[in-house]
């Protein structure tokens, strides 16, 4: 077969910016490329493998339903979609219902519209830095230009305040607002988690106000912060929470778990095509069995702050700050950490960014305290030393 490489840089749309590495196997939480060579994945797929790669239980549940019913539209009632509805809704007492679209996008826009419909009102308030997707009502929530500049004009009526800042959400919440969008832990605005006070005001200023409260765990949901969702760290039941990425253990499906606050949803004000199909939800099923089963969010708390505390000790002049909550890890560096990613990758460690500073660390939640210490060793090496950009 041609080169993998070169037949995705002739047909590829341009919109992403391909590594110079072909990614073909993955187990747990390794990646292989096309000549065998085997790479820590710290990127989990931007949050998405939780589970790590090709789990059996995922396999399975996959290869079961595929030759049972693989498509249903939610008209009609299905066993692995109601067996779903019933454990996912279980996991936040008081959010009782649940849509199921396709991605974390797709949930954030349900959530808006639920929001408009439920409240009669329009506006929307973000925090600064926020991501909350790029369609267009997502990427309106979201802050950074960079996503935004070239779209405009995007969704009326959005506007952002500082995050972790009470006197400015308490200033920007009216009669006039429909929600407020949080993450409990901005991920592409830099690893920053909000504080308690922050959370639990937030509670409180749209209740007073009569407007509805979103919690984005897109990221952050299904064990990564060290409980299944980041919002109970806080003691807060948010009226909606969108979630998507590690549900399906790869497979992509979105939900939102909706409150009782959340009112006129009627048949006809929102769909979706595959939402909830028997073949995502049966592979949902089995990743909430294992994430359940293996608690995995006991794992990710313990890991997590294992990789912390080695991240700490690291004496290097270039580390700004290690921050972050369960195995949602950053490293804020004084200079920008595109040339440490590639130092990494050359290494055989695959991490992110969040922003230009911060190097971001999301491995699958299985991943060995052997690895975490490899992982350590590689990063000692990388950020003890000034990396140019070439």
């Amino acid at each position: 077969m041609e080169n993998i490489i070169e037949i995705e840089n002739k047909h590829t749309s341009g919109v992403y910016a391909k590594q110079a590495l072909a990614i073909v196997r993955g187990r747990g939480a390794s990646l292989f490329d096309v000549d065998g060579n085997e790479y820590l994945d710290c990127s989990s797929g931007h949050g998405v493998a939780n589970l790590g790669h090709a789990h059996p239980k995922i396999a399975e549940a996959l290869y079961k339903q595929a030759n049972t019913l693989i498509t249903l539209f939610e008209s009609f009632p299905n066993d692995q979609r109601a067996m779903l509805m019933e454990k996912i809704t279980s996991l936040v007492p008081g959010l009782d219902r649940v849509f199921f679209c396709n991605s974390g996008a797709e949930a954030v826009e349900a959530a808006f519209k639920f929001s408009r419909i439920s409240t009669g009102r329009k506006n929307f308030i973000a925090a600064m830095r926020a991501f909350h997707g790029r369609t267009y009502g997502a990427l309106s929530a979201t802050f950074n230009k960079k996503y935004r500049e070239g779209f405009e004009p995007l969704l009326p009526g959005v506007s952002h305040v500082a995050y972790n800042n009470i006197e400015a959400l308490d200033k920007a919440v009216n009669e006039e607002t429909a929600a407020v969008i949080l993450e409990v832990v901005q991920g592409e605005g830099g690893l920053y988690p909000a504080t308690a006070e922050y959370i639990q005001a937030a509670r409180r200023i749209c209740d007073e106000r009569g407007a509805l409260l979103i919690i984005d765990e897109i990221q952050t949901g299904f064990g990564r912060t060290g409980k299944m969702f980041a919002i109970q760290h806080y003691g807060v039941t948010p009226d909606l929470l969108t979630c998507a990425k590690s549900l399906a253990g790869g497979v992509p499906i979105g939900a939102v778990l909706i409150g009782e606050k959340v009112k006129n949803l009627v048949p006809g004000v929102h769909g979706s095509t595959f939402g909830g199909n028997p073949l995502s939800c049966a592979a949902a099923n089995a990743a909430l069995d294992v994430i359940i089963g293996e608690d995995l969010s006991g794992q990710a708390a313990a890991k997590g702050a294992y990789l912390v505390e080695k991240l700490k000790k690291i004496e290097s002049p270039n580390i700004r700050e290690v921050r972050g909550l369960g195995l949602m890890v950053g490293i804020e560096m004084k200079q920008k950490v595109t040339p440490y990613l590639k130092a990494l990758q050359e290494k055989k460690i695959i991490a992110l960014n969040a922003g230009m500073t911060v190097i971001r660390l999301l491995p699958p939640l299985v991943i060995t305290y052997k690895q975490i210490d490899r992982v350590v060793d590689v990063l000692t090496e990388v950020l003890t030393v000034e990396q140019k950009d070439e």
